[in-house]
């Protein structure tokens, strides 16, 4: 599950592309400390998340918490939310995927392919993956996932070694650079980097001791996730020098990483992070396809959408709808950005993963607050700290995160004043959930018996009756 987790945080992707290019476009260097703080405010809203996990297990985590939280008409809104949200992170690495692949091809093999092509080549692999066995995917996860820390963790700890003037500085890492303007964007940067965290109960169903694995996996995961970034994205800037980390990110881009590493390492060692930073984008795509999935075969289950999508692979347990229609979401994204002739990494990878961000930053708020309203209704043996005020303390501190990313969500995605997309892109996403939540109604009026089953996941009517005519989830156990 960590795995998991992990990959759909896409380390080496988050390193050596939303780090630099968040240093690009926002001019602000405190995205070291902001790593820090948000793995902090995550950490305070897992306590209460953790604990509704342990009452509460279905695919879709953010479905069914909002809807036993905040009501079934929020959570069907939020489910809307959730899958495009998701879609927008996925969909938006196969840009990222073709970008860093076809300088590759051309260097080693003299072979001058368009970025689509690439893009196609990794939507293949992550379709073929999307319908095997959960364990297989994970397998893939682990291999891809080890030999990309490790060289994320080398990388830094040469940039350190090689500090810009010979003095190694912690300017980035001062808290003072979270306060002042911009500084919503930073946070909200640094929220992306964190997305898949939340993952680890939406495989809650699929794992042998849920109560312990999901508590554990959440914690070592936003540990582990939270402490390479802030020391990745510190000794880049100590290798620059603070003064010149963003002119050095703005003429360089996602290559700043791996220039670094050709200076201090050699070619060879840059070429292999080169390389896994293409896997590492392949496993963050296996990880979000596998999300996606799940959610959808959760809502299918639940017949909030169509009941075919709540149905399994007989041979493998996969959700085989979800994944075929995620799949042919993909499919779609990349050929109409091949025809538009836009740019994959800009348009597709950086504004797709930005926006998907701030939808799953939403999804946080609003889980956070339905998970006080949860055990204000029925403490179900937690303690007061679990319960009640880490709850609370962690609804009010991303409450205020996510008013900072809107206010500078401008600045984050690198837009001129007069553009439409920082509030075009929270319109869409409020318009999702309204639509969502205007369709549970009718659910209530029309097929009430379908309405009184949301957010029960598993054990709803519709579930029980899937599972008796064998078409229940049987994804392999984590």
């Amino acid at each position: 599950m960590v795995f998991f987790v992990i990959s759909a945080a896409t380390p080496l992707t988050v390193v050596a592309g939303v780090v630099t290019t968040g240093y690009a476009t926002t001019g602000l260097i405190g995205i070291p400390v902001a790593f820090v703080f948000i793995a902090l405010v995550l950490a305070l809203f897992s306590v209460g998340y953790v604990a509704m996990a342990r009452h509460v297990a279905i695919a879709g985590a953010f479905y069914g918490f909002i809807s036993r939280g905040l009501g079934k008409p929020f959570g069907v809104g939020a489910s809307w939310i959730a899958l495009l949200s998701y879609n927008l992170l996925q969909v938006g690495l196969y840009g990222a995927a073709g970008a860093a692949a076809a300088p590759l091809a051309a260097e080693w093999f003299g072979v001058d392919l368009a970025w689509w092509v690439f893009a196609l080549a990794a939507w293949l692999i992550v379709a073929v993956l999307g319908l095997q066995h959960v364990d297989i995917n994970g397998k893939v996860l682990a291999v891809l996932l080890a030999a990309e820390v490790a060289v994320i963790v080398v990388y830094s700890a040469s940039n350190v070694a090689n500090p810009a003037g010979g003095e190694v500085t912690f300017d980035t890492l001062a808290p003072a650079e979270l306060f002042g303007p911009g500084a919503g964007a930073i946070l909200a940067l640094a929220v992306l980097g964190f997305v898949g965290f939340e993952s680890s109960v939406v495989f809650s169903e699929e794992v042998r001791n849920p109560r312990r694995t999901v508590a554990v996996a959440t914690y070592v995961s936003l540990a582990a996730i939270g402490g390479l970034y802030a020391f990745a994205s510190w000794a880049m800037s100590v290798a620059t020098g603070p003064g010149n980390i963003v002119g050095e990110s703005r003429a360089q881009s996602s290559e700043l990483l791996f220039s670094l590493a050709n200076g201090q390492l050699g070619h060879g060692l840059a070429t292999a992070g080169r390389v896994l930073f293409v896997t590492s984008i392949l496993a963050a795509m296996i990880s979000f396809h596998n999300t996606i999935a799940r959610y959808t075969f959760a809502l299918g289950r639940e017949r909030v959408l169509p009941a075919m999508l709540g149905r399994t692979s007989p041979r493998t347990g996969s959700p085989v709808a979800g994944s075929a229609i995620q799949s042919g979401v993909g499919l779609l994204v990349i050929g109409l950005f091949a025809l538009a002739g836009w740019d994959p990494l800009v348009h597709l990878f950086y504004w797709g993963g930005t926006s998907g961000g701030l939808g799953i930053l939403v999804l946080i708020v609003a889980t956070s607050f339905a998970v006080v309203l949860f055990f204000a209704r029925q403490p179900s043996g937690e303690n007061l700290w679990r319960r009640m005020i880490a709850p609370a303390l962690a609804s009010i501190a991303v409450l205020v995160v996510l008013v900072l990313v809107l206010a500078n969500f401008g600045t984050l995605l690198g837009t001129p004043p007069e553009s439409p997309l920082p509030w075009l892109v929270p319109s869409i996403y409020g318009l999702a959930g309204l639509a969502g939540v205007l369709w549970a109604l009718v659910l209530r009026i029309r097929r009430p018996l379908v309405y009184a089953a949301i957010g029960l996941g598993a054990k709803s009517p519709a579930s029980l009756t899937a599972s008796a005519s064998g078409e229940e989830y049987r994804g392999t156990r984590l």
